[in-house]
Protein backbone atom coordinates (compact mmCIF):
# COMPACT_ATOMS: atom_id res chain seq x y z
CA UNK A 1 0.00 0.00 0.00
CA UNK A 2 3.07 1.84 -0.17
CA UNK A 3 2.75 4.84 -2.29
CA UNK A 4 -0.64 4.96 -2.67
CA UNK A 5 -2.70 8.37 -1.60
CA UNK A 6 -5.31 8.60 1.56
CA UNK A 7 -7.73 10.07 -1.23
CA UNK A 8 -6.89 6.67 -3.25
CA UNK A 9 -7.56 4.57 -0.29
CA UNK A 10 -10.50 6.09 0.88
CA UNK A 11 -11.65 5.71 -3.12
CA UNK A 12 -11.22 1.90 -2.68
CA UNK A 13 -13.03 1.91 0.44
CA UNK A 14 -16.18 3.52 -1.08
CA UNK A 15 -16.31 0.83 -4.26
CA UNK A 16 -15.49 -2.22 -2.01
CA UNK A 17 -18.67 -0.59 -0.12
CA UNK A 18 -20.66 -0.14 -3.47
CA UNK A 19 -19.54 -3.21 -4.91
CA UNK A 20 -21.14 -5.13 -1.03
CA UNK A 21 -24.20 -2.94 -1.25
CA UNK A 22 -25.15 -4.23 -4.88
CA UNK A 23 -24.08 -7.57 -4.12
CA UNK A 24 -26.58 -7.59 -1.00
CA UNK A 25 -29.37 -5.43 -2.76
CA UNK A 26 -29.08 -7.93 -5.72
CA UNK A 27 -29.55 -10.74 -3.51
CA UNK A 28 -33.18 -9.28 -2.47
CA UNK A 29 -34.42 -8.27 -5.80
CA UNK A 30 -33.24 -11.64 -6.69
CA UNK A 31 -35.33 -13.03 -4.30
CA UNK A 32 -38.47 -10.90 -4.42
CA UNK A 33 -38.17 -11.84 -8.31
CA UNK A 34 -38.26 -15.58 -7.34
CA UNK A 35 -41.44 -14.30 -5.42
CA UNK A 36 -43.32 -12.77 -8.38
CA UNK A 37 -42.17 -15.69 -10.63
CA UNK A 38 -43.45 -18.16 -8.43
CA UNK A 39 -47.17 -16.10 -7.95
CA UNK A 40 -47.51 -15.17 -11.57
CA UNK A 41 -47.28 -12.01 -10.56
CA UNK A 42 -45.31 -8.80 -12.40
CA UNK A 43 -42.68 -7.11 -11.30
CA UNK A 44 -43.74 -3.71 -9.06
CA UNK A 45 -42.73 -0.72 -11.22
CA UNK A 46 -39.98 1.30 -9.11
CA UNK A 47 -38.17 -2.26 -8.30
CA UNK A 48 -34.56 -2.27 -9.05
CA UNK A 49 -34.57 -3.97 -12.81
CA UNK A 50 -37.98 -3.67 -13.15
CA UNK A 51 -37.61 -0.84 -15.79
CA UNK A 52 -38.57 2.19 -13.66
CA UNK A 53 -37.02 3.97 -10.61
CA UNK A 54 -40.62 6.05 -10.03
CA UNK A 55 -42.44 5.45 -7.23
CA UNK A 56 -44.86 3.00 -8.95
CA UNK A 57 -45.95 4.78 -12.12
CA UNK A 58 -44.14 4.65 -15.55
CA UNK A 59 -44.02 1.69 -17.67
CA UNK A 60 -40.19 -0.63 -18.04
CA UNK A 61 -38.15 0.95 -20.30
CA UNK A 62 -39.23 4.49 -20.15
CA UNK A 63 -38.02 7.30 -17.67
CA UNK A 64 -34.90 7.81 -15.62
CA UNK A 65 -35.56 4.00 -14.44
CA UNK A 66 -34.73 2.40 -17.61
CA UNK A 67 -32.92 -0.78 -17.46
CA UNK A 68 -29.45 0.80 -18.86
CA UNK A 69 -30.05 2.77 -15.47
CA UNK A 70 -31.75 -0.06 -12.89
CA UNK A 71 -28.14 0.06 -10.85
CA UNK A 72 -29.12 3.47 -10.07
CA UNK A 73 -32.48 2.45 -8.27
CA UNK A 74 -30.82 1.03 -5.27
CA UNK A 75 -34.35 -0.55 -4.28
CA UNK A 76 -37.94 0.11 -4.08
CA UNK A 77 -39.60 -2.54 -1.82
CA UNK A 78 -42.84 -1.64 -0.82
CA UNK A 79 -44.24 -2.28 2.39
CA UNK A 80 -47.61 -3.74 3.65
CA UNK A 81 -47.90 -1.58 7.52
CA UNK A 82 -50.70 -0.72 8.87
CA UNK A 83 -51.42 3.13 8.28
CA UNK A 84 -48.85 4.66 10.58
CA UNK A 85 -47.78 2.00 12.10
CA UNK A 86 -44.94 -0.12 12.53
CA UNK A 87 -46.56 -3.43 13.73
CA UNK A 88 -44.73 -6.60 12.99
CA UNK A 89 -46.04 -9.55 10.95
CA UNK A 90 -46.89 -12.48 12.93
CA UNK A 91 -44.10 -14.85 12.19
CA UNK A 92 -46.44 -17.59 11.47
CA UNK A 93 -48.51 -15.36 8.74
CA UNK A 94 -48.50 -17.15 5.25
CA UNK A 95 -46.62 -13.90 4.64
CA UNK A 96 -43.67 -13.97 6.53
CA UNK A 97 -42.48 -11.07 8.85
CA UNK A 98 -40.36 -10.02 6.27
CA UNK A 99 -42.86 -9.47 3.40
CA UNK A 100 -45.13 -7.08 2.41
CA UNK A 101 -47.85 -6.47 0.24
CA UNK A 102 -47.73 -3.58 -2.11
CA UNK A 103 -49.20 0.15 -1.43
CA UNK A 104 -52.05 1.24 -2.77
CA UNK A 105 -51.90 2.78 -6.46
CA UNK A 106 -49.00 0.85 -7.18
CA UNK A 107 -50.60 -1.73 -9.73
CA UNK A 108 -49.86 -4.73 -8.31
CA UNK A 109 -50.28 -7.08 -5.78
CA UNK A 110 -47.02 -8.80 -5.78
CA UNK A 111 -45.02 -9.02 -2.12
CA UNK A 112 -41.65 -8.13 -1.95
CA UNK A 113 -38.61 -7.94 0.61
CA UNK A 114 -36.98 -5.12 2.37
CA UNK A 115 -33.74 -3.73 2.50
CA UNK A 116 -31.23 -5.13 4.72
CA UNK A 117 -30.57 -2.63 7.44
CA UNK A 118 -27.01 -2.08 6.64
CA UNK A 119 -27.67 -2.13 2.86
CA UNK A 120 -30.24 0.67 3.82
CA UNK A 121 -27.86 2.98 5.55
CA UNK A 122 -24.64 2.32 2.71
CA UNK A 123 -27.63 3.60 0.20
CA UNK A 124 -28.26 6.45 1.95
CA UNK A 125 -24.73 7.70 1.98
CA UNK A 126 -23.88 6.83 -1.87
CA UNK A 127 -27.23 9.17 -2.10
CA UNK A 128 -25.20 11.85 0.07
CA UNK A 129 -22.11 11.56 -1.90
CA UNK A 130 -23.61 12.13 -5.20
CA UNK A 131 -25.49 15.16 -3.90
CA UNK A 132 -22.70 16.13 -1.91
CA UNK A 133 -20.75 16.40 -5.46
CA UNK A 134 -23.31 17.90 -7.21
CA UNK A 135 -23.06 21.08 -4.32
CA UNK A 136 -19.28 21.13 -4.55
CA UNK A 137 -17.65 23.99 -3.66
CA UNK A 138 -21.05 26.54 -3.75
CA UNK A 139 -21.77 24.52 -0.42
CA UNK A 140 -18.50 26.37 0.75
CA UNK A 141 -19.33 29.31 3.13
CA UNK A 142 -16.62 31.18 4.88
CA UNK A 143 -18.59 32.44 8.67
CA UNK A 144 -17.47 34.19 11.29
CA UNK A 145 -16.35 32.73 14.14
CA UNK A 146 -19.48 33.70 16.16
CA UNK A 147 -21.75 31.52 13.47
CA UNK A 148 -19.25 28.99 12.36
CA UNK A 149 -20.39 26.48 15.62
CA UNK A 150 -21.45 23.10 14.70
CA UNK A 151 -20.42 23.58 10.83
CA UNK A 152 -17.51 21.36 9.55
CA UNK A 153 -14.38 22.55 8.27
CA UNK A 154 -13.76 22.88 4.37
CA UNK A 155 -10.41 23.71 4.28
CA UNK A 156 -7.26 22.31 7.00
CA UNK A 157 -6.62 24.70 9.61
CA UNK A 158 -3.66 26.03 9.61
CA UNK A 159 -1.90 28.13 12.30
CA UNK A 160 -1.72 31.61 11.28
CA UNK A 161 1.13 32.69 13.63
CA UNK A 162 3.06 30.93 16.46
CA UNK A 163 1.01 29.90 19.17
CA UNK A 164 2.35 31.31 21.44
CA UNK A 165 3.63 34.23 19.53
CA UNK A 166 6.16 34.87 22.26
CA UNK A 167 8.11 33.91 25.10
CA UNK A 168 5.21 33.68 27.80
CA UNK A 169 4.89 33.08 31.77
CA UNK A 170 3.06 29.80 32.69
CA UNK A 171 2.31 31.16 36.27
CA UNK A 172 1.92 34.60 37.99
CA UNK A 173 5.81 35.15 40.30
CA UNK A 174 8.73 36.42 39.27
CA UNK A 175 10.95 36.07 36.76
CA UNK A 176 14.47 35.94 37.05
CA UNK A 177 17.72 36.15 35.43
CA UNK A 178 20.62 34.02 36.37
CA UNK A 179 21.47 32.63 39.88
CA UNK A 180 19.63 33.84 42.87
CA UNK A 181 19.00 35.36 45.27
CA UNK A 182 17.63 38.26 43.02
CA UNK A 183 17.08 42.32 43.49
CA UNK A 184 13.60 42.93 42.59
CA UNK A 185 12.42 45.69 40.33
CA UNK A 186 9.79 47.80 41.74
CA UNK A 187 7.53 47.80 38.61
CA UNK A 188 5.87 44.50 37.55
CA UNK A 189 5.08 42.83 34.23
CA UNK A 190 1.53 42.61 33.40
CA UNK A 191 0.32 40.45 30.41
CA UNK A 192 -0.67 42.81 27.21
CA UNK A 193 2.80 44.94 28.32
CA UNK A 194 4.83 45.35 25.07
CA UNK A 195 8.43 44.04 25.08
CA UNK A 196 9.39 44.52 28.67
CA UNK A 197 12.94 46.04 29.85
CA UNK A 198 15.69 43.37 29.96
CA UNK A 199 16.76 41.55 32.92
CA UNK A 200 20.53 41.24 33.87
CA UNK A 201 21.50 38.46 35.86
CA UNK A 202 20.34 38.63 39.60
CA UNK A 203 18.05 40.91 38.98
CA UNK A 204 13.85 40.04 38.83
CA UNK A 205 10.44 41.09 38.14
CA UNK A 206 6.82 40.07 39.24
CA UNK A 207 5.28 38.85 36.43
CA UNK A 208 1.96 37.59 35.77
CA UNK A 209 0.22 34.57 33.81
CA UNK A 210 0.49 35.09 29.58
CA UNK A 211 2.54 38.40 29.87
CA UNK A 212 5.27 38.60 27.80
CA UNK A 213 8.92 37.37 29.39
CA UNK A 214 11.72 39.81 29.11
CA UNK A 215 14.88 39.02 26.58
CA UNK A 216 17.85 37.09 28.95
CA UNK A 217 15.37 35.46 31.43
CA UNK A 218 16.26 32.52 32.59
CA UNK A 219 13.04 30.97 34.72
CA UNK A 220 9.97 32.06 36.85
CA UNK A 221 9.42 31.27 40.20
CA UNK A 222 6.02 30.91 41.29
CA UNK A 223 5.25 32.89 44.02
CA UNK A 224 4.49 30.39 46.34
CA UNK A 225 7.84 29.12 45.65
CA UNK A 226 9.64 32.32 46.00
CA UNK A 227 9.60 34.41 49.29
CA UNK A 228 11.48 38.45 49.85
CA UNK A 229 13.21 39.78 52.98
CA UNK A 230 12.71 43.30 54.21
CA UNK A 231 15.40 44.38 51.44
CA UNK A 232 13.42 43.26 48.75
CA UNK A 233 15.79 40.60 47.85
CA UNK A 234 14.01 37.50 46.03
CA UNK A 235 14.94 34.22 47.75
CA UNK A 236 14.00 30.28 46.46
CA UNK A 237 12.65 27.87 48.23
CA UNK A 238 13.28 25.13 46.43
CA UNK A 239 15.35 24.46 42.80
CA UNK A 240 15.10 26.68 40.02
CA UNK A 241 15.38 24.86 36.26
CA UNK A 242 16.74 26.66 33.65
CA UNK A 243 13.36 27.70 31.35
CA UNK A 244 10.77 26.71 33.77
CA UNK A 245 7.52 28.05 33.71
CA UNK A 246 8.26 29.49 30.21
CA UNK A 247 5.98 29.06 27.91
CA UNK A 248 8.34 29.25 24.83
CA UNK A 249 7.42 30.73 21.60
CA UNK A 250 5.94 28.30 19.12
CA UNK A 251 5.42 26.10 21.48
CA UNK A 252 2.51 24.23 20.88
CA UNK A 253 2.66 25.38 17.12
CA UNK A 254 4.73 27.21 14.22
CA UNK A 255 3.05 28.98 11.58
CA UNK A 256 1.90 26.77 9.29
CA UNK A 257 0.97 23.78 11.27
CA UNK A 258 -1.68 22.24 10.28
CA UNK A 259 -3.93 22.20 13.26
CA UNK A 260 -7.05 20.27 12.39
CA UNK A 261 -7.86 18.59 8.96
CA UNK A 262 -10.74 19.78 6.64
CA UNK A 263 -14.11 18.19 7.65
CA UNK A 264 -13.17 18.58 11.25
CA UNK A 265 -16.40 19.30 13.21
CA UNK A 266 -16.38 23.08 14.62
CA UNK A 267 -16.62 22.89 18.40
CA UNK A 268 -16.67 25.44 21.20
CA UNK A 269 -12.88 24.02 21.45
CA UNK A 270 -12.03 24.55 18.17
CA UNK A 271 -13.45 28.20 18.18
CA UNK A 272 -11.04 28.86 20.96
CA UNK A 273 -8.39 27.52 18.60
CA UNK A 274 -9.04 28.49 15.43
CA UNK A 275 -8.95 32.77 17.39
CA UNK A 276 -5.90 31.91 19.36
CA UNK A 277 -4.46 30.78 16.02
CA UNK A 278 -5.64 33.91 14.82
CA UNK A 279 -8.43 33.45 12.35
CA UNK A 280 -11.57 35.92 12.30
CA UNK A 281 -13.67 33.57 10.15
CA UNK A 282 -13.54 29.90 8.81
CA UNK A 283 -14.30 28.46 5.66
CA UNK A 284 -17.12 25.90 6.53
CA UNK A 285 -19.60 23.78 4.66
CA UNK A 286 -22.99 25.11 4.35
CA UNK A 287 -25.73 23.10 6.42
CA UNK A 288 -27.72 21.24 4.28
CA UNK A 289 -31.10 22.80 3.96
CA UNK A 290 -34.19 20.43 5.61
CA UNK A 291 -37.95 20.41 5.59
CA UNK A 292 -40.33 18.71 8.20
CA UNK A 293 -43.82 17.78 6.93
CA UNK A 294 -45.56 16.37 9.28
CA UNK A 295 -48.78 14.60 8.06
CA UNK A 296 -51.76 13.09 10.08
CA UNK A 297 -55.04 14.43 10.94
CA UNK A 298 -55.01 12.91 13.75
CA UNK A 299 -52.49 14.76 15.94
CA UNK A 300 -52.79 18.24 18.07
CA UNK A 301 -49.88 20.91 18.28
CA UNK A 302 -51.15 21.30 21.98
CA UNK A 303 -53.16 20.54 25.04
CA UNK A 304 -53.90 17.00 25.96
CA UNK A 305 -54.64 14.04 23.88
CA UNK A 306 -58.75 13.67 23.32
CA UNK A 307 -61.30 12.12 21.55
CA UNK A 308 -58.88 10.06 19.53
CA UNK A 309 -56.67 12.76 18.63
CA UNK A 310 -52.98 12.75 20.09
CA UNK A 311 -50.45 15.46 20.65
CA UNK A 312 -47.54 15.49 17.92
CA UNK A 313 -44.52 14.51 18.92
CA UNK A 314 -42.52 14.20 15.72
CA UNK A 315 -43.09 18.10 15.24
CA UNK A 316 -40.70 19.09 18.11
CA UNK A 317 -38.75 16.04 18.16
CA UNK A 318 -37.34 16.30 14.48
CA UNK A 319 -36.02 19.28 13.71
CA UNK A 320 -33.38 20.01 16.52
CA UNK A 321 -32.59 16.06 15.69
CA UNK A 322 -31.73 17.42 12.56
CA UNK A 323 -29.85 20.17 13.54
CA UNK A 324 -28.08 17.88 15.59
CA UNK A 325 -27.17 15.73 12.70
CA UNK A 326 -25.93 19.01 10.06
CA UNK A 327 -28.97 20.31 8.84
CA UNK A 328 -30.47 23.73 9.02
CA UNK A 329 -34.40 22.90 9.63
CA UNK A 330 -36.26 25.92 7.25
CA UNK A 331 -39.58 25.34 7.93
CA UNK A 332 -41.95 22.62 9.97
CA UNK A 333 -45.25 22.64 8.14
CA UNK A 334 -48.49 20.28 9.34
CA UNK A 335 -49.88 19.30 6.56
CA UNK A 336 -52.72 16.81 7.99
CA UNK A 337 -53.67 14.04 5.58
CA UNK A 338 -54.25 16.41 2.71
CA UNK A 339 -52.55 14.69 -0.35
CA UNK A 340 -52.66 17.66 -2.65
CA UNK A 341 -51.09 19.74 0.06
CA UNK A 342 -48.77 17.23 -0.05
CA UNK A 343 -48.08 17.11 -3.76
CA UNK A 344 -47.87 20.84 -3.82
CA UNK A 345 -45.17 21.01 -0.27
CA UNK A 346 -42.69 18.41 -2.47
CA UNK A 347 -43.03 20.33 -5.81
CA UNK A 348 -42.19 23.91 -4.27
CA UNK A 349 -39.91 22.56 -2.15
CA UNK A 350 -35.53 23.73 -2.48
CA UNK A 351 -34.66 21.59 0.45
CA UNK A 352 -31.83 19.55 -0.16
CA UNK A 353 -33.70 17.09 2.12
CA UNK A 354 -37.36 16.91 2.69
CA UNK A 355 -38.47 14.85 5.85
CA UNK A 356 -42.35 13.27 5.99
CA UNK A 357 -43.37 12.07 9.09
CA UNK A 358 -46.23 9.31 8.72
CA UNK A 359 -48.01 8.21 5.55
CA UNK A 360 -45.20 5.64 4.04
CA UNK A 361 -47.30 2.73 4.22
CA UNK A 362 -50.20 1.26 2.71
CA UNK A 363 -53.50 2.43 4.48
CA UNK A 364 -56.26 4.88 3.02
CA UNK A 365 -54.69 7.86 4.02
CA UNK A 366 -51.00 7.33 3.66
CA UNK A 367 -50.21 9.41 0.36
CA UNK A 368 -46.52 9.70 0.44
CA UNK A 369 -46.01 6.92 -2.44
CA UNK A 370 -48.51 8.43 -4.19
CA UNK A 371 -46.83 11.98 -4.22
CA UNK A 372 -43.65 10.20 -5.25
CA UNK A 373 -45.49 8.72 -8.11
CA UNK A 374 -46.91 12.51 -9.49
CA UNK A 375 -43.45 14.39 -8.79
CA UNK A 376 -41.74 11.09 -10.67
CA UNK A 377 -39.72 10.35 -8.07
CA UNK A 378 -36.98 7.84 -8.26
CA UNK A 379 -37.13 5.24 -5.20
CA UNK A 380 -33.66 4.43 -3.54
CA UNK A 381 -35.01 2.46 -0.17
CA UNK A 382 -38.73 1.46 0.02
CA UNK A 383 -38.99 -0.48 3.20
CA UNK A 384 -35.89 -1.64 5.57
CA UNK A 385 -35.66 -4.85 7.45
CA UNK A 386 -35.34 -3.25 10.76
CA UNK A 387 -37.71 -3.02 14.12
CA UNK A 388 -38.85 -0.59 14.74
CA UNK A 389 -39.59 1.79 11.72
CA UNK A 390 -39.90 -1.58 8.79
CA UNK A 391 -41.65 1.58 5.98
CA UNK A 392 -39.16 3.42 6.01
CA UNK A 393 -38.46 5.04 2.57
CA UNK A 394 -35.52 7.12 0.52
CA UNK A 395 -36.35 8.71 -2.71
CA UNK A 396 -35.13 11.52 -4.75
CA UNK A 397 -37.34 13.81 -5.83
CA UNK A 398 -34.95 15.90 -8.36
CA UNK A 399 -31.50 16.47 -8.96
CA UNK A 400 -29.85 17.22 -6.02
CA UNK A 401 -33.08 16.82 -3.45
CA UNK A 402 -33.98 13.58 -1.82
CA UNK A 403 -37.04 12.93 0.24
CA UNK A 404 -36.93 10.47 3.72
CA UNK A 405 -40.32 9.02 4.56
CA UNK A 406 -40.20 8.19 8.19
CA UNK A 407 -42.62 6.04 10.07
CA UNK A 408 -45.43 7.80 12.16
CA UNK A 409 -44.61 6.31 15.31
CA UNK A 410 -42.22 8.20 17.03
CA UNK A 411 -39.27 5.26 18.18
CA UNK A 412 -39.97 4.10 14.47
CA UNK A 413 -39.19 7.69 13.03
CA UNK A 414 -35.83 8.05 15.16
CA UNK A 415 -35.15 4.56 13.91
CA UNK A 416 -35.59 6.17 9.86
CA UNK A 417 -33.78 9.36 10.83
CA UNK A 418 -31.05 7.52 12.02
CA UNK A 419 -30.86 4.60 9.06
CA UNK A 420 -31.66 7.21 6.22
CA UNK A 421 -31.28 10.58 7.40
CA UNK A 422 -27.98 10.36 9.14
CA UNK A 423 -25.80 9.17 6.76
CA UNK A 424 -27.59 11.34 3.95
CA UNK A 425 -26.94 14.80 6.02
CA UNK A 426 -23.39 13.80 7.55
CA UNK A 427 -22.34 13.33 3.99
CA UNK A 428 -23.95 16.53 2.62
CA UNK A 429 -22.20 18.22 5.52
CA UNK A 430 -19.04 17.34 5.29
CA UNK A 431 -18.88 15.70 9.00
CA UNK A 432 -16.34 12.75 8.96
CA UNK A 433 -18.15 9.08 9.47
CA UNK A 434 -18.04 8.31 12.84
CA UNK A 435 -15.53 5.25 14.14
CA UNK A 436 -18.24 2.27 14.74
CA UNK A 437 -17.81 0.38 18.41
CA UNK A 438 -19.34 -2.76 20.07
CA UNK A 439 -20.26 -3.10 23.70
CA UNK A 440 -21.49 -6.07 25.62
CA UNK A 441 -24.86 -6.50 26.51
CA UNK A 442 -25.80 -6.59 30.03
CA UNK A 443 -29.11 -8.73 29.54
CA UNK A 444 -30.40 -10.54 26.86
CA UNK A 445 -32.01 -9.00 23.96
CA UNK A 446 -35.21 -10.48 22.04
CA UNK A 447 -34.76 -10.64 18.55
CA UNK A 448 -37.08 -10.23 15.41
CA UNK A 449 -37.05 -13.57 12.91
CA UNK A 450 -35.73 -11.90 10.15
CA UNK A 451 -34.90 -8.41 10.80
CA UNK A 452 -32.16 -5.84 12.32
CA UNK A 453 -33.59 -4.41 15.66
CA UNK A 454 -32.46 -0.75 17.27
CA UNK A 455 -32.62 -1.08 21.01
CA UNK A 456 -32.13 2.07 23.01
CA UNK A 457 -29.85 1.26 25.57
CA UNK A 458 -27.70 3.17 28.12
CA UNK A 459 -23.81 2.23 28.47
CA UNK A 460 -22.85 2.37 32.02
CA UNK A 461 -19.16 1.06 32.41
CA UNK A 462 -18.26 -1.57 30.31
CA UNK A 463 -21.43 -2.87 29.31
CA UNK A 464 -24.81 -1.26 27.68
CA UNK A 465 -28.41 -2.32 29.19
CA UNK A 466 -31.23 -2.58 27.06
CA UNK A 467 -33.88 -0.13 28.40
CA UNK A 468 -37.70 -0.89 28.32
CA UNK A 469 -40.17 1.03 26.93
CA UNK A 470 -38.94 0.31 23.24
CA UNK A 471 -42.18 -0.12 21.33
CA UNK A 472 -42.41 1.69 17.69
CA UNK A 473 -44.78 4.37 19.79
CA UNK A 474 -43.13 5.07 22.75
CA UNK A 475 -40.52 7.58 23.33
CA UNK A 476 -39.59 6.95 26.86
CA UNK A 477 -36.71 4.78 26.55
CA UNK A 478 -35.01 6.56 24.08
CA UNK A 479 -35.42 9.76 26.03
CA UNK A 480 -33.22 8.00 28.63
CA UNK A 481 -30.96 6.44 26.34
CA UNK A 482 -27.55 6.47 25.06
CA UNK A 483 -27.41 5.49 22.55
CA UNK A 484 -29.54 1.91 19.80
CA UNK A 485 -28.09 -0.89 19.74
CA UNK A 486 -27.86 -3.14 16.62
CA UNK A 487 -29.61 -6.49 17.52
CA UNK A 488 -29.00 -8.73 15.04
CA UNK A 489 -32.18 -11.01 13.68
CA UNK A 490 -32.81 -13.74 16.16
CA UNK A 491 -31.57 -11.68 19.27
CA UNK A 492 -28.34 -11.23 21.32
CA UNK A 493 -27.49 -13.33 24.56
CA UNK A 494 -26.09 -11.43 27.56
CA UNK A 495 -22.04 -10.67 27.10
CA UNK A 496 -23.15 -10.83 23.02
CA UNK A 497 -21.00 -7.86 21.40
CA UNK A 498 -23.24 -5.47 19.76
CA UNK A 499 -22.56 -2.17 17.17
CA UNK A 500 -24.00 0.78 19.16
CA UNK A 501 -25.05 3.63 17.26
CA UNK A 502 -24.66 6.98 19.74
CA UNK A 503 -27.40 9.81 19.38
CA UNK A 504 -26.19 13.21 18.55
CA UNK A 505 -25.53 14.91 21.91
CA UNK A 506 -24.37 11.30 23.71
Amino acid sequence: MSGQSAESLAEQARAAEDGAVDEALALVNEARAADDRGAGRAALPGAAGSGTGRAGAGSPGTGRGSADRSRRTELATPTGQMNRGDHMNHPHSPEGPARHSAPSGSGTDSQHRAAPWSAARAVAGRAGRAAAALRGRAAERREPLDRALGLTLAEPLAALSDLPSFDTSAMDGWVVAGPGPWDVRAEGVLAGQDRPAPLSDGEAVQIATGARVPRDATAVIRSEHGRTDDNGRLFALRDVGHGQDIRPRGQECRSGDQLLPSGALVTPAVLGLAAAAGYDALLTVARPRAEVFVLGDELLSEGLPREGLIRDALGPMLPPWLRALGAEVSSVRRLGDDPKALLKAVQASDADLIVTTGGTASGPVDHVHPTLSRVDAELLVDGVAVRPGHPMLLARTKEGQHLVGLPGNPLAAVSGLLTLAEPLLRILAGRPEQESYTVPLQEAVHGHPHDTRLVPVVVRGERALPLRYSGPAMLRGIAAADGLAVIAPGGAKAGREVEILDLPWS
